[in-house]
């Protein structure tokens, strides 16, 4: 019995050690942000602030504009809410769609065409940069969040699809073929069977694009201007803004605000995510 409660002693110790690890430079971040200019010169990292000055989270926030280049994350933020939302929503949407027509309604050649989406998923981004560029001056979209919200769309849409193939093709056979037999059409289907079935993957694809498209900094520097950048763009900016003096709470701040959607994305919705993933690795 000693020995057992022992294990169990060193196991969480084990944790703990783990996640104080994991977890320390968020709190660097934090109390950093906390601090004035002094405390950082005179302290050291792992010090708590001498008091809560929340100074350096306005200066990150407020906007402050010299011709395009503007200092404050607001209007990044907003950018990155504009530009997420959307393309979150269309690509997840758009994989519900092509998961349950791959796997709930094959024709001859669907199996070699979830192929060929596959390549999506493993194909570098990189890769794809000129010609999506051209794409989107062709369109007229170079330089706007239309443009951006174009493509995450299509390049979250290779993993969108297979995570709704996968779980669709768990789906039994016999329930969809009962439907047509009464009668029921294609989209009928999808919204009062298959759909309602869905929440488990729903929420794992929404959660995983979001992060995707919020952290993004490729397509963002790649594919936007002075006035449709992104969060991430506008914190590069800001972190590299020459300065004779280095304000590091003001960078942490930034950095904390940046990262604060996505943390409260997994803090509110993190047991669906968990959830989904096994309801997914369960179903095979």
């Amino acid at each position: 019995m000693i020995a057992k409660h022992l294990s169990r002693f060193m196991l969480y110790a084990l944790l703990l050690l783990a996640a104080g690890f994991f977890l320390a430079p968020l709190y660097v971040m934090l109390a950093t942000s906390l601090k004035d200019a002094a405390q950082i010169r005179s302290g050291n990292l792992l010090s708590l602030p001498a008091s809560l000055n929340f100074e350096a989270w306005e200066l990150a926030w407020a906007t402050a504009c010299t011709g395009v280049d503007c200092r404050g994350l607001q209007p990044y933020f907003w950018n990155s809410v504009l530009m997420a939302v959307p393309a979150v929503l269309i690509s997840t949407a758009w994989g519900a769609i092509n998961g349950y027509v791959l796997s709930l309604w094959k024709f001859r050649g669907s199996e070699l065409l979830f192929g060929f989406m596959l390549f999506g998923v493993f194909m570098p981004f990189q890769v794809v940069l000129l010609p999506m560029s051209q794409v989107l001056g062709y369109l007229g979209l170079s330089s706007s969040l239309a443009g951006l919200v174009l493509v995450h769309c299509l390049a979250g849409l290779a993993g969108t699809t297979l995570f709704f193939r996968n779980y669709y093709a768990a789906i039994p056979k016999e329930l969809i073929n009962a439907a047509r037999i009464d009668g029921a059409s294609f989209w009928r289907i999808f919204w009062r069977i298959v759909l309602p079935m869905s929440t488990p993957i729903l929420m794992v694809t929404l959660i995983w694009q979001f992060t995707n498209i919020w952290n993004d900094f490729l397509f963002g520097v790649a594919f936007s201007s002075a006035d449709s950048k992104p969060i991430t763009v506008g914190l590069n900016n800001m972190a590299n803004t020459s300065s004779s003096v280095k304000s590091y709470n003001v960078d942490m701040a930034a950095a904390v605000i940046a990262g604060l959607p996505t943390m409260l994305v997994y803090v509110l919705a993190g047991q669906y995510f968990v959830r989904g993933l096994t309801a997914g690795a369960v179903k095979g």
